[in-house]
C-alpha cells in the first residue's frame, strides 16, 4: 500500500511540474529605453566591442523597435523571447535592471550583452 501511495504521489507532482503554470515565470516587462549591444573585448583594446545593427529600443507595453522595423517580445521571469518582427526567436536572460545577455541555441549564455542607454529617441 505505501508503495501505490508514493507511486501515486510521485505521478501527481510530475503531472503539476509540467502544467505550463509550474514551468513559466510571471510575466513582466523591460525597462522602456534605448538598449545597446556589445561584445567584450580584451586586455589590448576596448573593454566592450558595439555591435551595429544589433541595437534596439523597447517603446512600451511588450513592444520594441529596430533600425529595421519593430515588434513584441515575452518576458516570463528572467526569460526573454522575441515573438515578432526583425528579432523573432532571439532569447535573451535578464540579468539585472536593463542587462540583457543572449542565450544561444542550445540554452547556454552568449557573449552578446544588451544593456539600457537611456530613454528612447524620439
Amino acid at each position: 500500500m505505501k508503495h501505490l501511495a508514493k507511486l501515486a504521489l510521485a505521478a501527481a507532482l510530475a503531472a503539476f511540474a509540467s502544467t505550463p503554470a509550474a514551468t513559466q515565470g510571471r510575466l513582466s516587462l523591460l525597462d522602456q529605453g534605448e538598449y545597446i549591444c556589445a561584445l567584450p573585448g580584451d586586455a589590448t583594446g576596448a573593454a566592450w566591442i558595439e555591435q551595429a545593427g544589433r541595437d534596439f529600443s523597447i517603446t512600451g507595453g511588450s513592444s520594441y523597435r529596430t533600425a529595421r522595423g519593430g515588434g513584441t517580445y515575452l518576458m516570463e521571469g528572467k526569460r526573454v523571447t522575441f515573438t515578432r518582427g526583425p528579432m523573432r526567436g532571439m532569447k535573451f536572460m535578464r540579468l539585472g535592471s536593463g542587462i540583457l545577455q543572449e542565450v544561444g541555441r542550445d540554452g547556454k549564455l552568449g557573449r552578446l550583452r544588451c544593456h539600457r542607454a537611456g530613454p528612447t529617441k524620439d
